[in-house]
Formats: C-alpha cells, sequence, structure tokens
C-alpha cells in the first residue's frame, strides 16, 4: 500500500522523543519512553502492541487527553506545525474543536444516551462556530457523509436504537464535523461483525483521501492493520521497536517482537491439527519499571548479555524501515510454534443434539422468533463454530441449550440421545453438568470480591457433589491444568491479567467435566499473545478429555484454526453447515462468501470484498422467501424473493440452504465478484 496522492512532505502529526509518565504516590512512572513518528497529511499510520504497551496512552498524548496524574516529562507533539505541548487551556479546546478528533472504542460510551442523534450531531457544529439552524442542516449532511441511508430517521432516534456499526458511523460523522487534519482512532472496530468492520474501514479510507487528514489508528487487529495503514510502528513498553511501511514490517519483520506478534495469529489457512499457535513467554513490565537497555530482552529469545548491557541500536532494514535491535540478522531463529504432536481425535456418537428447534420471543408489540427451525449436533472432542453478524441468533441459541430460554414446543435438545429438560431450573445436575459456558467478558463473568481457589471450589462442589478437601484439591488439580500457579489461586480477579482471567472462567467451566463447552466470543477482547495462549489451552484441553466446543464467534481466522465444523446462522436460521476445510474450498452459500470476503488479512491477499447492504432483517419481520435475498449479490428474481430454499447437502456433512445449485454456484464463485451496480471508474 502507498500513501494517498494528497499526502505531502510536511507531517501533520509530529512526535519527537516523547516522555510520558502516570505520577503515582508522588513518584513518576514512566509509560512512554522516546517516541519518535511522523503521520503525513492523506497518510495512515498504525500502532501496533499488547494492551499496556503504551500504543492508546501515545493518541490521548497527541491530544493532551491526559489524566490529572499524567506528566510529558520531554519531546514535543507537533499537529499541522503548531507545538500541542505549549498551548493553554484555551488554545488547546480551539485546537480540539476545529484542528483534531478522535473516535474511541467503544461508540456508546462516546455519546449521551439521553439525547437524540441529531441533536448531538448538531452540536459538534456548533461548537466550531454554526447556528443551530445551521448545524441542524449540516447534521443531516454529515450523515450522508458516512453513507447513512436513512439520515432523518437516525437523526430522530437515539442512541440505544442504532446498531453498534450505525453507532460508530455516527461517532465518525461528529468527528468529521471540523474537516480535522489529524484524527485519532482507537480501536474503532472492535467488537463488530466483520461486515460491518469492513464498511467502516472503507469509510474511513474514503473520508481520508477526500479530506487528506492523517490518521493514527491504534488496534490489536494487524490484518485491519494491514487492510487500513501506509505504515506501522510496532510499540512494546513504551518504546516503537520496528517501523516501516505495512508491506515491510509484516512481510519481512526484523524485530523479535514483531515476529511473536505475527506467529501468535492463525495465518495461511493454519488448523490446530497441524501446529500450535505461538504465545509469547511472559508479561509485559509493570508501568513505571526501570528499563535501561533493550525494553523486549526480559521475553526475547534471541537474548544475549549484549542485550541486557547495551542499548540497542537503530539499524535500518530498507528505506524507512528500521528496527532497535542487536541482533535483526539473526531473525531466521526466532522458533516457530509447535507442531501438534497428539492426534486430534472426533468421535462418531452425538453427545448433544439440537433438533427442531425454535425459539419465539413473546412481547407486546409482537412475537419475534429468534431461532427457527435449527437441527445441530456435537460429536464427542468436536468443535461448531458458529459465526453470522449480531442479531444473527448465535447467543440465543448457545442460551437456549443451556436452558435459559426456554424452546418453543415441538423442538427438543438431547444428551447422549435422551431428551433434557428445556429449563436449566428443572434440570438435573448431569445435565447442568454436560453444558458449562465461557463468557467474552470475564470481568462479568467472576465474582471479584472472591479468590480464584473459592471460585473454582465452589464450582467443583455444585457440579460434582464433592466438598471440603476433596472439592479444594480437585479445583488446584484444575487451575493447574490451566497454567494457573497457587499464587494465582490466592489472587482476586481483579488483579489479574485478561489472559489469566479468562483463564479462571475456562477452568471453572471445565470443574465439572463437561461434554460440551460453550465459548460466546472468549477471545475478541484479547491481545493476539494472550487470544494464542487461550485458544493453545482449549486445543489442548479438548485433545486430552475429548470435550465438544460450540464456539462462537467474528474472527473467521480464529474459527478456522479450531473448528472441525462450522455453522453460519442468518435471522435465527442455519443457512450452511459443513466440515471446514470444505467449505474453505467452495463451494459456500453466498452469504459465507460475503462474510468470508470481509476479514482483513494480515499477509496482504487481494481483496475482492462482497459488500452487504443494508443492515441484517428483524427477525419480527424476515423477508419473505429466502431471508437473505434483500442483501444477497446473487439474488434470483422472482424465485429468492418468493420461495424459501431447501437444505441441499454438497457433499457429506456439507449442506447450504440455497436455490442455486452447488455446481453453478461453485463455477459463479471461481470468478472474481464484480459489482456492477457501481459503475467503472
Amino acid at each position: 500500500m502507498t500513501a494517498s496522492p494528497t499526502a505531502t512532505d510536511t507531517a501533520a502529526l509530529s512526535i519527537r522523543d516523547l516522555e510520558m509518565a502516570y505520577m503515582v504516590r508522588g513518584t513518576p512512572r514512566a509509560v512512554l519512553r522516546g517516541v519518535s513518528f511522523d503521520v503525513r497529511a492523506g497518510e495512515a499510520y498504525g500502532l501496533v502492541g499488547e494492551s499496556g504497551c503504551g500504543k492508546s496512552t501515545t493518541a490521548y498524548t497527541a491530544l493532551r487527553y491526559l489524566p490529572s496524574n499524567g506528566l510529558i516529562q520531554g519531546g514535543t507533539i507537533s499537529v499541522g506545525g503548531r507545538e500541542v505541548t505549549a498551548m493553554s487551556s484555551k488554545e488547546l479546546r480551539e485546537f480540539r474543536a476545529n484542528h483534531a478528533s478522535m473516535v474511541y472504542q467503544d461508540p456508546v460510551q462516546a455519546v449521551n444516551p439521553v439525547l437524540k442523534i441529531g441533536r448531538q450531531v448538531a452540536e459538534s457544529f456548533e461548537v466550531i462556530g454554526h447556528s443551530k439552524g445551521e448545524a441542524k442542516e449540516l447534521a443531516h449532511k454529515a450523515l450522508q457523509r458516512v453513507h447513512i441511508a436513512d439520515p432523518e430517521g437516525v437523526l430522530e432516534r437515539y442512541p440505544h436504537q442504532l446498531s453498534g456499526g450505525m453507532l460508530q458511523r455516527v461517532v465518525i460523522a461528529m468527528a468529521l464535523a471540523s474537516d480535522p487534519l489529524l484524527l485519532v482512532l482507537d480501536e474503532p472496530t472492535t467488537g463488530l461483525d466483520a461486515t460491518v468492520e469492513a464498511e467502516v474501514l472503507d469509510l474511513v479510507r474514503e473520508l481520508r483521501d477526500e479530506i487528506g487528514a492523517a490518521i493514527l489508528l491504534i488496534a490489536h487487529n494487524l490484518g485491519v492493520i494491514r487492510t487500513m495503514c501506509d505504515r506501522v510502528g510496532i510499540m512494546y513498553a513504551g518504546r516503537i521497536v520496528e517501523e516501516g511501511t505495512v508491506e515491510d514490517v509484516f512481510d519481512n519483520p526484523s524485530h523479535p517482537y514483531t515476529v511473536g506478534l505475527l506467529n501468535s495469529i492463525p495465518r495461511h489457512g493454519a488448523r490446530k491439527t497441524d501446529r500450535e499457535l505461538f504465545s509469547i513467554p511472559g508479561n509485559l513490565p509493570q508501568i513505571g519499571d526501570p528499563l535501561p537497555t533493550c525494553v523486549y530482552v526480559a521475553r526475547c529469545p534471541l537474548a544475549t548479555d549484549k542485550c541486557s548491557a547495551e542499548v540497542p541500536p537503530i539499524v535500518a532494514r530498507s528505506d524507512g524501515h528500521w528496527t532497535r535491535c542487536h541482533h535483526p540478522d539473526r531473525i531466521d531463529e526466532v522458533p516457530l510454534p509447535d507442531e501438534v504432536s497428539t492426534a486430534h481425535n472426533v468421535g462418531t456418537e452425538e453427545v448433544i443434539g439440537v433438533h427442531g428447534v425454535s425459539k419465539t420471543f413473546h412481547q407486546r408489540s409482537g412475537d419475534v422468533p429468534a431461532l427457527v427451525g435449527v437441527d445441530l449436533g456435537f460429536a464427542e472432542g468436536e468443535t461448531l463454530g458458529l459465526v453470522g453478524e449480531s442479531g444473527s441468533g448465535k447467543s440465543t441459541l448457545a442460551k437456549t441449550m443451556l436452558g435459559v430460554h426456554e424452546p418453543d414446543e415441538g423442538g427438543a435438545i438431547t444428551l447422549r440421545g435422551r431428551p433434557m429438560a428445556t429449563k436449566s431450573i428443572d434440570r438435573e445436575t448431569e445435565s447442568i453438568r454436560a453444558i458449562q459456558m465461557v463468557f467474552q467478558n470475564p470481568d462479568s463473568a467472576l465474582n471479584r470480591s472472591w479468590t480464584v481457589r473459592r471460585i473454582l471450589t465452589r464450582a467443583v462442589s455444585k457440579l460434582t457433589g464433592k466438598s471440603g478437601d476433596d472439592a479444594e484439591a480437585q479445583a488446584v488439580q484444575i487451575a493447574h491444568a490451566m497454567q494457573l500457579s497457587d499464587r494465582h489461586l490466592d489472587m482476586r480477579p481483579r488483579q489479574l491479567s485478561g489472559g489469566l482471567k479468562q483463564r479462571v472462567a475456562i477452568a471453572r467451566a471445565f470443574a465439572g467435566d463437561p461434554d460440551v463447552v460453550v465459548a460466546d466470543e472468549p477471545t475478541s477482547a484479547l491481545d493476539v499473545s494472550v487470544q494464542a495462549a487461550i485458544l493453545n489451552l482449549l486445543a489442548e484441553l479438548q485433545r486430552d478429555v475429548r470435550t465438544s466446543y460450540l464456539f462462537i464467534t467474528h474472527d473467521i481466522g480464529v474459527v478456522r484454526y479450531l473448528a472441525d465444523r462450522i455453522a453460519v446462522m442468518y435471522v435465527g436460521r442455519v443457512m450452511e453447515v459443513g466440515p471446514t476445510d470444505v467449505m474453505f474450498e467452495g463451494p459456500i452459500h453466498p452469504y459465507t462468501e460475503a462474510l468470508l470476503s470481509a476479514v482483513p488479512s494480515v499477509d496482504g491477499e487481494a481483496e475482492n470484498r462482497i459488500p452487504l447492504k443494508g443492515e441484517i432483517p428483524s427477525p419480527k419481520n424476515p423477508p419473505p422467501g429466502c431471508v437473505f435475498h434483500t442483501r444477497c449479490h446473487r439474488v434470483i428474481e422472482g424465485t429468492c424473493d418468493k420461495i424459501e430454499p431447501p437444505m441441499v447437502e454438497v457433499s457429506l456433512g456439507h449442506s447450504i440452504k440455497c436455490h442455486i445449485p452447488p455446481d453453478e454456484l461453485l463455477e459463479m464463485q471461481k470468478v472474481p465478484w464484480v459489482d456492477h451496480s457501481v459503475p467503472e471508474l
């Protein structure tokens, strides 16, 4: 990727030798250690690194959005030639209103829940000097600018009435009100569906070219950085350790930390049956720890005595590509992930079966069919990946299996061929033990006031009937299997990192030796290195105890790595199900095709994204015929909009709910798709 044509040699954002610390009990704790980089107008610069490395602190410091204990100890920050560190409070307010904007990770937290969207967008124009009448008109144009199809309707809604992707568009519209010189994006697509994420990134690219703004993008998704950015800086412990174009850094990494991050993600169709993912050993240094030489030395596989004694030099690797390392020529010696030594075998017996399950929510405004005739089964030791956009029914299916929601009459959930009670409160201990869950956010799932030992001991007691020393002994055994130490057992969740908290949540789920573990986005908020450790752990546990998983995720790379089969849901219906390898070879349902095309790749593979127009329909009023026909790029008029398609078996275990014959679908998908509704330039 090259810089935008609007880029100039003058940096819109220039940071030089930035030193920043937090004052803790009167002592400065270093966070940023001599950070330097430039972002030109029209260019996108990405900052990558684990949580706690200083990425977001760099972004907030660039706009001087610092807490009261934040202290800039040295260096300069220049935006459009103006020195930000020297601005008075009045100058800083004017600067933020007119020259720099920020888009936050969670759009819900960035808006006022009790004000209508129109009032909030209009305010972003009023603060830069427009009258209320002008601001109202400009708010309408701002929503059109970010491709919101019904701006009049959206302006009259409250934030809770908008989807995550729509709300992020609104926040971007507000951020662009002043056509800023600098636009800071802090994890703007975390938590969004792959399709919505792709739309938001397309929008940002388009607007960048339109206004020529410099973009500073913070993300832990390396595929997003590769797709979106021109250059990238790899940050560790408050210092940039490698910088260059995204092609140079990701295709020819020259720092051991960069290599570790890239080896932590599933790439090139990697599967759990072939090779483990690489998990960087150890943890980031604590804020304020003295790091006099190489900041990465404690975790580096190439470290020598020289690394602990001397500050590493900046070594040029190519034009604009440099690394801060003593041993860049030994980069090929960084160890690869271990090959899997134990075979992964999937049984033939169905452990949990979901047969003709529907779920209708009865509301005052009418019935909402959230699940419609779902048929799925789990064999012993099998992982079924469940994918689809938000609102497709994935979590409803999980909660129905768990007995949280009672299915409609006519459907059945079975355990080894025997029907289970539909409500969890009516289930026997054996049925409750059989299905356990790992939630997306362990902070919300774990009792913050209990120690890990008490959390696990209680789970063992409830699920197995053991008590006292026997229950505690089993809890300790489970903790050790999850690579939790005795020290961790006596800590509380708030004292643990995100990865360790998720290990505790997994340990609790395995306390009763379950038949199926439902994992609902268990790695979505984790760094790639921590995600790798969790995925390796889940794969190892499955090989050892042959537990089945229902793995719900938006991350196609993760589900391809871990899943034996994949089911694709849309508006409460299973549109496709089949073995993972087979589904990536095709033919696939047009909806699956669009989902796969939206996934950003860290390897820079050729893009042929198929945009999904409009939003997922409400299950309350599903479209007639095929529920996907209103957004389908292969729709057959007169058929798809009138007749519900049958579930057609393509091959053994692979079925598609589509009117197009599989052979024709395969031939269509061999040819790169072109949107003929958009005129070619």
